[in-house]
């Protein structure tokens, strides 16, 4: 059982900076996809920078201005992974009444979610 009447937070923001929301029940529709993949890049590209990161920090002639570069960076790929944790924490499986939750009754995930 999903939550019914939620809206998704979309990994972009609107031209004001606010977050965007997606209001459908089909999570195989047009921007729902749009929005599947997005997150997907953008986990994909934190990833690649965190990588990045470990060699800049390991530079240690890495100049000032690199390593702002890379603060910056990093906290926009921070700032999108957020987004995207914050996105799926909200859409994940709640316990049915006849299925049994965790002690802090929030939602299980599958045995073979772990491997």
């Amino acid at each position: 059982m999903t939550r019914d009447n939620e809206l998704r937070l979309l990994p972009w923001s609107g031209t004001d900076g606010k977050p965007c929301f997606l209001s459908t029940d089909d999570a195989n529709g047009h921007l729902s996809r749009l929005a599947d993949n997005t997150e997907a890049i953008q986990l994909g590209l934190a990833a690649e920078l965190l990588d990045h990161a470990s060699e800049v920090l390991g530079d240690t002639e890495a100049a000032p201005e690199e390593l702002r570069a890379l603060a910056h960076d990093l906290t926009e790929s921070l700032r999108d992974t957020l987004r995207v944790a914050e996105s799926r924490g909200h859409r994940l499986s709640l316990p049915g009444p006849d299925t049994h939750g965790n002690e802090t009754g929030g939602p299980m995930l599958p045995a073979t979610a772990f491997g």
